[in-house]
C-alpha cells in the first residue's frame, strides 16, 4: 500500500495528521485549540529579571510564564559593552566558527571516501535549529572527532560541550540589562511550571532549506544527508547563492535530491518573511508576537510531505481550501494530490487508524511474537521495560530474547515518535548472555531511530541489560495534552485498600477524642465499603473509642466518596457548646453579671414610672374634687337663687298652672343634674381602685415587649377618658359643642 497523508480536521476543537501504510501508523501529529504549540515563534520581549548565579534572563514575551534565556543563547549584538569590543568578539567567534568548519569538513570528506553508506529517507524537523542534526550549526553543542560519530544516522553529541570565547570573557549581570529589549526565539514549550526555553539566534524554516539571519558562519548541509556527491553538490549551491553577510543557511534533508532553482525559490522566500520579521520589529512594543509559525496542516504539508506519499486525504472543507492553497504555494505541480475525503465513516476509522491511535492510551504493547513492553512515565524518566510474555516457540532461552529484544527495539522506535516521549528514556531489555546479540539490539535501535525527526543521544546495553538514551521533545506529548489527573487517586493509579483506610480512621477518631473534653457527637463520612468494614468488623474498637473518651460516634456511608478520601466532622451545635464552655467561661459570667444589673436597673426604672404615674394620677383626683365642691357651689347657689324667685311669685300669684309647671321643670332638672354627678363619682371611684391594685401588684422586670404593652394601655386609658368625657358633654350641651352655643 502506498503511503497517504491523512488529516482530521472534521471538528475545529482538535486536528490531526497520521502518516499511514498499509494501515500502520509511521508519523503521528496533533494540535488543540486549548494548548496551540508555540514552539518556532518569534517574539520581541523585555528582560524582567538577570540572575547571576543561573547566568540566565528571565524575559516577558507575553506567554503563561516569563521565558528562561541562558547566556549561551545572547547574541553579542545584545552586549551593552563598547563597540570596539563588540567588534572584536565579534571577530575572534567568526574565525573560531571558520576553524571547526574546515576541521569538519576534512573529516567528512575522508569517511565519506573510506565507508560510503547509502542514504536513508527520513522526516524533517519543523525548526532547523531544534530538529535538524546539523553538523555546521555553531550554537549547538559540539559534535566529537570520532569517525562513528560523524557518518552515523543518528548524531551523538558531546555531553560536555566547550564554552563560547564569550563566555569565558563576561558574565550576564555585565553585558544584559533589566528592561532590555531582545528578538528571541522558542526553542522549548513550556511544561508544568517551567517556564518556555528562548534563543536570540533566530532560525526560519523552509521546505528544503532553513535561513538563520544572525548566524555568522556561511551554509550548512543536514547530518542526514550522508552521500558525498550529494554533499559537494549542496556545498556549490550554497555558495552560488550569495548569502548575506552574517548569516547563515542549512539544507534540510528534504532539499537533498533537489535542484537549484527549487532552492533558490525557498531561499528567496525565507528572505522575504526575514524582512517582514524587521518591518514588525521595528514598529512594534514589547512583549509581543512578531512571527507565528504556521498551524499544523501546514507543518504537516511542510515538514512530512515527500515523494513517497502519493496523496493527502483531508477531512473539512476549510482544512482542504488551507491545504491545498498552501501547497500551491510551495508546490504547484503537487496540489492535484490534495483530495477531500467526503465519506460516511470517520477518516480514521475508514483507513483503519483509529483503533491503532486509541492503544496510545495504554501503557502495555503488545507484540506479534506474544511478548510485550511497558511504558511507564515518571517525572524524571521515561522506563520501558520488555518483556517475553507467551514468546516460547524458539528453541534456547537466548534465542527467544534475540528475537523479542529486535522486535521490541523496532516498536519502541515508533511508540517514541506516536507518543513523543523526550526526556531521559532507559530501556529494560531481556537478559542476553553473547555479546554479539546485544551489539545485534543496539544497531536495530539505531537503524529505526534513524527516521525520527527528533534529536537522539544514544548510548550501549549495560551489564544490567538497561540501555539509555535522551529524546528531544518536539511537541507537547498527546497523552499530556488529553488527559487530566485523577481525581480520586491523584494520578498515582492507585488507591487504598479498605482495611488500611479503616485502620487510619480508627486512629484518626482516637487522636479526635483525645483533644475533646465534654461528650461530643463525631460524624465519619466515609465510601460504603469502608464504612461496611468499620460495622462488620470494628465495632468492638469502636464501642471502646466511645466509652474511653465519652465521645458518640455516628458513621455515615457516602456514595460520593472513594478511597482514599474520608472526613471526620462535628456537628456545628457542639461545636459552640464546647467553645463556650471551654474558651468563654469568664466572658460568660461577666455577661451574666452585665444582664443581672440591667434587669434591676429596669425594674428601678418601672417603679419609678409608676410612681409617676400614680403621683400624677392622685394630683388629678385633687383637682377633680375641687371642681365638684365648686360646681356644688355655684349649683346651690343657683337653686337658692331660683327657690327665692320662685317664692316670690308664688307669695304673687301661687295658683296660676304657669308657675306648677316651672316648679316639676326645675324638679327635674335637678334630679338629672344628681344623676350624672353620681355616675361621675363612680367612673372616678372605679378608675382609683384599678391603680390601687397596680400599685398592690409586684413590679415584673422590664423588657422591650413589657415597656411596648404598657404604653399601649396607657395610650388606651386615655383614649377612654376621652371619650366618657365627650359623651358627657354631648348628653349635657347637645351634640353640638359650647363653642358652637
Amino acid at each position: 500500500m502506498e503511503k497517504k497523508l491523512l488529516i482530521d480536521a472534521a471538528h475545529p476543537e482538535e486536528t490531526r495528521v497520521v502518516v499511514a501504510e498499509s494501515s500502520q501508523t509511521h508519523d503521528f501529529d496533533f494540535e488543540s485549540n486549548e494548548k496551540i504549540q508555540i514552539t518556532g515563534n518569534i517574539y520581541l520581549a523585555k528582560v524582567t529579571r538577570v540572575e547571576p548565579s543561573l547566568q540566565a534572563a528571565f524575559l516577558d514575551y507575553g506567554g503563561n510564564r516569563h521565558g528562561f534565556l541562558a547566556f549561551s543563547e545572547i547574541h553579542p549584538d545584545y552586549y551593552q559593552i563598547p563597540t570596539a569590543d563588540k567588534e572584536a568578539l565579534l571577530a575572534e567567534q567568526i574565525e573560531a566558527e571558520k576553524d571547526d568548519l574546515g576541521r569538519e569538513i576534512d573529516t567528512e570528506s575522508v569517511e565519506e571516501l573510506d565507508s560510503p553508506i547509502n542514504q536513508t529517507p527520513s522526516l524533517e524537523g519543523s525548526l532547523g535549529l531544534s530538529t535538524e542534526n546539523v553538523s555546521q550549526q555553531g550554537y549547538t553543542s559540539a559534535t566529537s572527532g570520532d569517525s562513528e560519530n560523524i557518518v552515523a544516522e543518528v548524531l551523538e553529541e558531546d555531553p560536555f560541550p566547550k564554552k563560547r570565547l564569550v563566555q569565558r570573557k563576561y558574565k550576564i549581570q555585565e553585558v544584559i540589562k533589566v528592561r532590555q529589549i531582545l528578538l528571541v526565539q522558542v526553542t522549548k514549550e513550556e511544561r508544568g511550571n517551567k517556564g518556555a526555553a528562548l534563543t536570540t539566534y533566530l532560525s526560519i524554516a523552509g521546505r528544503y532549506c532553513v535561513l538563520m539571519p544572525n548566524t555568522s558562519r556561511g551554509g550548512g548541509i543536514s547530518k542526514k544527508i550522508t552521500m558525498l556527491k550529494d554533499r559537494l553538490k549542496l556545498k556549490k549551491i550554497i555558495e552560488g547563492l550569495d548569502l548575506k553577510p552574517n548569516s547563515g543557511l542549512i539544507i534540510r534533508t528534504a532539499g537533498a535530491n533537489r535542484t537549484k532553482t527549487e532552492i533558490k525559490r525557498d531561499y528567496e522566500f525565507l528572505l522575504k518573511s526575514w524582512e517582514s520579521i524587521r518591518e514588525q520589529t521595528l514598529n512594534s512594543i514589547a512583549p509581543t508576537l512578531i512571527h507565528a509559525e504556521g498551524n499544523l496542516i501546514k507543518r504537516a504539508i511542510r515538514d512530512l510531505y515527500d515523494r513517497d506519499i502519493k496523496e493527502i486525504i483531508v477531512e473539512g472543507d476549510n482544512a482542504y481550501k488551507e491545504a491545498k492553497a498552501y501547497l500551491k504555494l510551495l508546490m504547484p505541480s503537487h496540489a492535484k494530490y490534495v483530495k477531500r475525503y467526503d465519506g460516511k465513516v470517520p477518516i480514521f476509522s475508514f483507513y483503519e487508524v483509529e483503533n491503532y491511535l486509541q492503544e496510545m492510551f495504554n501503557p502495555v504493547v503488545q507484540l506479534h511474537s506474544g511478548g510485550y513492553i511497558v511504558i511507564g512515565i515518571t517525572e524524571a524518566l521515561v522506563a520501558i521495560d520488555v518483556n517475553s510474555g507467551r514468546a516460547t516457540k524458539e528453541r534456547s532461552i537466548e534465542e527467544t530474547a534475540l528475537k523479542t529484544n529486535l522486535e521490541a527495539a523496532s516498536e519502541i522506535a515508533r511508540q517514541l515518535k506516536l507518543r513523543d516521549l523526550a526526556g531521559l528514556i532507559v530501556i529494560d531489555f531481556i537478559d542476553m548472555e553473547e555479546r554479539k546479540n546485544n551489539i545485534a539490539v543496539e544497531k536495530k535501535m539505531k537503524d529505526c531511530i534513524s527516521l525520527d525527526r527528533a534529536r537522539i543521544q544514544i548510548g550501549r546495553i549495560s551489564s544490567f541489560g538497561l540501555l539509555e538514551m535522551s529524546r528531544q521533545r518536539l511537541r507537547p506529548g498527546m497523552i499530556e495534552s488529553t488527559t487530566m489527573p485523577c481525581s480520586f487517586c491523584s494520578g498515582t493509579g492507585t488507591t487504598r485498600s479498605d482495611e488500611s483506610l479503616a485502620l487510619q480512621i480508627l486512629r484518626d477518631l482516637e487522636k479526635e477524642g483525645s483533644t475533646s473534653r465534654y461528650q461530643d457527637k463525631v460524624l465519619v463520612k466515609s465510601p460504603v465499603q469502608t464504612t461496611n468494614f468499620l460495622i462488620n468488623n470494628k465495632r468492638e474498637h469502636l464501642l471502646v473509642i466511645e466509652n474511653r473518651y465519652q465521645i458518640k460516634i455516628e458513621l455515615h456511608a457516602e456514595v460520593n466518596l472513594l478511597s482514599p478520601h474520608y472526613s471526620i466532622e462535628r456537628p456545628i451545635e457542639d461545636k459552640r457548646g464546647k467553645k463556650n464552655a471551654d474558651n468563654n467561661k469568664p466572658r460568660a459570667r461577666k455577661r451574666d453579671k452585665e444582664t443581672n444589673r440591667v434587669k434591676s436597673g429596669n425594674i428601678q426604672d418601672q417603679n419609678i414610672s409608676t410612681n409617676l404615674v400614680n403621683v400624677s394620677n392622685g394630683e388629678d383626683v385633687e383637682d377633680q374634687k375641687k371642681r365638684k365642691r365648686k360646681r356644688k357651689r355655684k349649683y346651690q347657689k343657683d337653686i337658692d337663687s331660683r327657690a327665692t324667685s320662685k317664692n316670690i311669685n308664688n307669695k304673687s300669684d301661687p295658683l296660676t298652672p304657669e308657675n306648677t309647671i316651672d316648679a316639676e321643670q326645675s324638679v327635674e332638672n335637678d334630679n338629672r343634674s344628681a344623676s350624672m354627678e353620681k355616675a361621675i363619682l363612680d367612673q372616678k371611684e372605679n378608675i382609683s381602685t384599678e391603680l390601687n391594685k397596680k400599685k398592690e401588684k409586684p413590679a415584673k422586670p422590664r423588657t422591650k415587649a413589657s415597656a411596648k404593652k404598657t404604653i399601649e394601655a396607657l395610650k388606651n386609658d386615655d383614649k377612654e377618658l376621652v371619650q366618657n368625657n365627650d359623651n358627657y358633654k354631648d348628653k349635657k350641651m347637645g351634640k353640638k359643642g359650647w363653642w358652637d352655643r
